[in-house]
């Protein structure tokens, strides 16, 4: 590779990262249907044509954010996860619990361009699909393990899953392999209660109800680990 390409493939990687850096901060003021390449080329001082040769459309650049959201969430789950005692089953998944939780906080816009409404006509594609799956691939890793060590053990206080869902949980045990279906369904129950939680904290359902967030956060992921079957 020769040092001119070198050179203007480190300046075309700094222009994306100030275009995707200029953008996040238009999502906080403008939201993701207010996005515009032409609104971020102006606050670069470029050309509106200019900025089409690194994002083409409004879609590629909201594809960008999404990507740099999925990943930026997937590290903060592993990263936790890694500073856990391996047969720590439970204190791994409060942990990645967390994790997830402070980022929310930290970077509500992205969170909100993750999962909160659809963006009108904007469609994700392929691309966004192995970043989005880091933090679940995380929580998968985790039952699994307290699974193989026979450390996961689901109190019988739910009815069967009805065999309808059958194919669903096959679907979704690539992601926890070897546990049964009951399991899967409780796996669901428990991932959608901890974003739930986030979202109604984020967007402000708890605003004269619930005070005391942190503490009703960890009280409430604590009771999803007794679900799970996790150990005390």
């Amino acid at each position: 590779m020769s040092a001119s390409r070198t050179a203007r493939e480190r300046v075309r990687a700094e222009l994306i990262r100030e275009i995707t850096d200029i953008a996040r901060r238009h999502l906080a003021t403008e939201g993701a249907t207010g996005l515009s390449l032409r609104a971020v080329a102006r606050e670069m001082g470029m050309v509106s044509s200019a900025i089409y040769r690194y994002f083409p459309s409004r879609d590629d650049l909201l594809t960008a954010l999404i990507i740099d959201g999925y990943n930026a969430l997937g590290e903060a789950a592993e990263k936790a996860d890694a500073a856990c005692a391996r047969d720590d089953y439970t204190g791994r998944w409060l942990a990645v619990c967390h994790a997830i939780r402070g980022w929310a906080l930290a970077h509500p816009h992205e969170y909100a361009l993750l999962y909160g409404s659809p963006v009108p006509g904007y469609r994700a594609p392929e691309d966004t699909i192995a970043p989005a799956a880091r933090d679940t691939a995380v929580y998968g890793r985790i039952l699994a393990d307290a699974n193989t060590a026979g450390r996961l053990t689901p109190p019988a206080i739910l009815p069967e899953p009805p065999a309808i869902i059958a194919p669903d949980a096959e679907a979704i045990r690539m992601l926890i392999p070897g546990v049964s279906d009951d399991v899967i369904t409780r796996a669901v129950t428990a991932w959608t209660g901890l974003f739930g939680m986030v979202s109604f904290e984020l967007f402000g359902q708890f605003v004269g109800t619930i005070d005391h967030r942190a503490e009703f956060f960890e009280h409430n992921m604590t009771g999803l680990a007794r679900l799970l079957g996790l150990p005390a």
